[in-house]
Parts: C-alpha cells; sequence; structure tokens
C-alpha cells in the first residue's frame, strides 16, 4: 500500500522557524510562504515563449523558469502551469520561439503577461521561421521543437531542442527579483 504521509502544512519541521506569512494571506501554511518567500528573492533572467495556436494565431507568455538542459543536443527547459492561458497551445504544437528579454525589453515583458487579448496587438512582433511570432528588438532568440512534456502535478516541464535563432543588440540584463523588473546592480 502506497500510503502518502505528510506533517501538518502549517507547521514547520521541529527546529525550523515559521517562515514569514504572505503579503497576500497571513494563514497561509507554512510550506507555501517559504516556497514563496523564498522564489520571490531569487533573482530570474526574463524570457518570453512564443508559438501558434492550432488555429494559427499567435500566442506567448513571459516566463522566468527559462533554464539551459545541454549544449550537446542544445536542449532548454521552461515550466509552466497547466491552467495558463498559453498552455493548451505549448500542448498541441511542435515548434515555439524563446526570446531572452534585456533591460529595454521591460514593457514587452509586462506586456506578454498581461491580458491574452493584448499580447500581439501592434507592431512589435514579426512572423518567423514556420510562421511562429518573433518579438522585435530582443537581444536573442531560439527557435526549436518540443521533445517532450512532462506533466508534474498540475504543471508541465517543457523540453526544446534549438534548431536556429538570431542575436539583437546587446543590453543590460532584465531580472525578475521581489514580483517586480529590475536591472543589475553593481558588477564584481
Amino acid at each position: 500500500m502506497n500510503e502518502r504521509i505528510t506533517a501538518p502544512a502549517a507547521l514547520p519541521p521541529a527546529g525550523l522557524p515559521r517562515p514569514p506569512a504572505l503579503d497576500t494571506d497571513p494563514h497561509a501554511p507554512g510550506d507555501l510562504a517559504a516556497f514563496k518567500n523564498a522564489f520571490r528573492r531569487h533573482a530570474a533572467g526574463v524570457a518570453v515563449v512564443t508559438a501558434l495556436d492550432p488555429q494559427g494565431r499567435p500566442v506567448g507568455f513571459t516566463a522566468t523558469s527559462l533554464a539551459s538542459m545541454s549544449a550537446v543536443p542544445p536542449l532548454a527547459t521552461f515550466n509552466m502551469a497547466k491552467s495558463a492561458s498559453s498552455w493548451p497551445a505549448i500542448n498541441e504544437t511542435e515548434r515555439v520561439v524563446i526570446h531572452l528579454l534585456g533591460l529595454r525589453n521591460r514593457a514587452l515583458a509586462e506586456r506578454l503577461a498581461g491580458p491574452n487579448i493584448e499580447r500581439f496587438v501592434g507592431d512589435h512582433w514579426r512572423v518567423g521561421p514556420f510562421g511562429l511570432p518573433i518579438l522585435n528588438n530582443v537581444t536573442s532568440w531560439m527557435v526549436g521543437r518540443i521533445v517532450e512534456r512532462v506533466t508534474v502535478h498540475n504543471s508541465a516541464v517543457v523540453v526544446v531542442q534549438i534548431e536556429g535563432g538570431g542575436l539583437g543588440d546587446d543590453d543590460e540584463a532584465l531580472i525578475y527579483h521581489e514580483r517586480q523588473y529590475r536591472a543589475l546592480g553593481e558588477t564584481l
């Protein structure tokens, strides 16, 4: 019999202090508070993933979960909630474009994190390889074929084999930290 035993979520393991409550819910379980508070303080680069839905319409979203997986073959991963508005397209498409953003792209990051209906209104994108939407003026972009989707609870890890791409002008890094877009500080 596979029985799952867990400690009450509101109580941290013995010897660990209770993490501060979440801003939005002072009664949040300790595990959720610890997770959210920690990842708010983990700075991450900002990327945008774009694709086409089955009707050929552009879809996209801002992501901070982008990671390189291997250089040979060139593989990248990103994570997304299966409840996300872009998930049905990502689940059904063969290819995506991963865009890496610089500081000049803050408004673009906010647009692609905003309402779906507004994400591709305007001239901030063009049609690229395989008819996929390419965002203009980004620091770089990579087109790739999805080779695996791994479901984990209500989310998915998407593995993409990179097939090509392009470079834009270099820029300072755009990062996401403490629920805000930021520039890097002093170089050490």
